[in-house]
């Protein structure tokens, strides 16, 4: 049991790291005439890091599924950060488009 659900907490944790790195990125690219480049060089780091643990999860999951797993997942963290931490708005359409999203989710981890 545990060597089905290791794979989809190493990968959470990657979609973590990832949302991390991209938030990083986002806080670089609001700063003034490239003064965030530490800043963008350490999102640019975690995103090579993740691939160190893209190949381990890869070796357990079908390429379709973390497809969406990783889709669905880093969608919905970069949506709840925008909205938390960045503090942009989201509409209608979008918040449509986050639940589907959750669906998504429950949907394949229950028949995955």
């Amino acid at each position: 049991m545990l060597n089905q659900i290791l794979p989809f907490i190493v990968g959470l944790g990657l979609i973590i790291i990832t949302v991390i790195g991209d938030s990083l990125i986002k806080n670089a690219s609001l700063l003034k005439d490239f003064s965030g480049w530490k800043t963008l060089l350490a999102g640019c780091v975690l995103y090579g890091l993740t691939g160190l643990g893209w190949f381990y999860v890869m070796r357990h999951m079908k390429l379709s599924t973390l497809g969406v797993f990783y889709g669905a997942g880093g969608a919905i963290l970069l949506a709840l950060i925008g909205v938390f931490y960045f503090k942009e708005q989201i509409n209608l359409i979008e918040s449509v488009g986050i639940f589907l999203g959750i669906i998504s989710l429950i949907l394949l981890f229950r028949f995955a």
